[in-house]
């Protein structure tokens, strides 16, 4: 099995999952998505496999930061804004080939490993 990590070495719940990938002999690539960020499709297969909107994945302290009301916007102006402000993107978000999860906790990795 490989999976995919949407990655921030800053935060210390992305490097705790990241963590768990490796203990557990994991393949994984990992996407530094601040630096690398999703392209509009790329994000919208992300949330599909999560079962979830983008306004579930905004981080909203950012998002208020970066101008952005979640509230206030369609899923496809949301999904634009996340690609153009990534800081937005609650992370880690592992994903595997037929589905995703939010590594918060970083346990939740264990429910597609």
């Amino acid at each position: 099995m490989s999976v995919t990590i949407y990655h921030n070495p800053r935060c210390s719940k992305s490097r705790q999952t990241l963590a768990i990938l490796e203990e557990k002999g994991v393949d994984h690539d990992v996407v530094e998505y601040l630096t690398a960020p999703p392209s509009q499709a790329e994000m919208k297969r992300v949330l599909a496999k999560l079962g979830m909107k983008p306004a579930d994945i905004i981080r909203k302290k950012e998002a208020k930061e970066a101008g952005i009301d979640a509230a206030a916007m369609s899923d496809g102006d949301l999904i634009k804004a996340m690609v153009a402000n990534p800081i937005v993107i609650e992370r880690p978000i592992v994903v595997s080939e037929d589905k995703a999860v939010m590594g918060r906790p970083p346990e939740n990795v264990l429910f597609i490993i």
